[in-house]
């Protein structure tokens, strides 16, 4: 009997697609389209926590907050988080040495 390899077996799913990052003044945003499998794991209308999102695969740096459902296309996931998130901000003691 031949023995076959694992990987000629697997199934090709189809990938959870992330966007490039796109800003405004406040937020840097991206969007996530969910494969047809995922996608039919949501939760009907309603945002989901950070434990839930990546408890459904997707894999983002930290901040980022699922902040709007697109209603004609819910499994696109719409995320942003602050401009800068996770950079240490100047302390006032800084601001001043930088402007001397």
């Amino acid at each position: 009997a031949r023995r076959t390899n694992p990987r000629e077996e697997q199934v090709i799913m189809p990938q959870i697609q992330y966007s490039e990052k796109y800003y405004d003044d406040v937020y840097e945003y991206r969007h996530v389209v969910l494969p047809p499998d995922i996608a039919k794991l949501l939760p009907k209308g309603r945002l989901l926590s950070e434990a839930e999102w990546r408890g459904l695969g997707v894999q983002q740096s930290r901040g980022w907050v699922h902040y709007a459902i697109h209603r004609p296309e819910p499994h696109i996931m719409l995320y942003r988080r602050t401009l800068n998130y996770g950079q240490p901000a100047l302390t006032d003691a800084a601001n001043k040495a930088n402007q001397q």
